[in-house]
């Protein structure tokens, strides 16, 4: 599920008959739990909002699922082979890797 640029992981415990989640990619935890979907969603949203109103609260920024910075490490020969290809195609090696990076992925969610 997605809320508000959030996203979730959910799982169900049979014993228990619930339904408990996560919102993933955040150091900081957000859980949630129903016992129909309904209830999970509207839970999921509860807790995505109580995480925004608390952190607003405290006057901290909330932290984001994705800042769009990513290091890389990656051996010094395929570093110069992207410099190089970047380079002829008279991009930048940040344009260069998003471009294929987002042709790798297209299609594969």
């Amino acid at each position: 599920m997605n809320y508000k640029g959030y996203e979730s992981r959910v799982e169900f415990d049979e014993d228990a008959g619930i339904f408990h989640g996560e919102v993933i990619s955040l150091r900081d935890v957000i859980t949630f739990q129903g016992t129909c979907v309904e209830e999970l969603v509207k839970a999921f949203h509860d807790s995505v909002d109580d995480y925004l109103e608390f952190c607003g609260q405290r006057g901290e920024e909330p932290e984001k699922p994705y800042s769009g910075k990513i290091a890389v490490r990656m051996p010094p020969e395929l570093h110069k082979a992207v410099a190089l290809s970047a380079r002829r195609k008279k991009e930048s090696i940040n344009s260069f890797i998003c471009e294929a990076l987002a042709k790798y992925t297209a299609g594969k969610e």
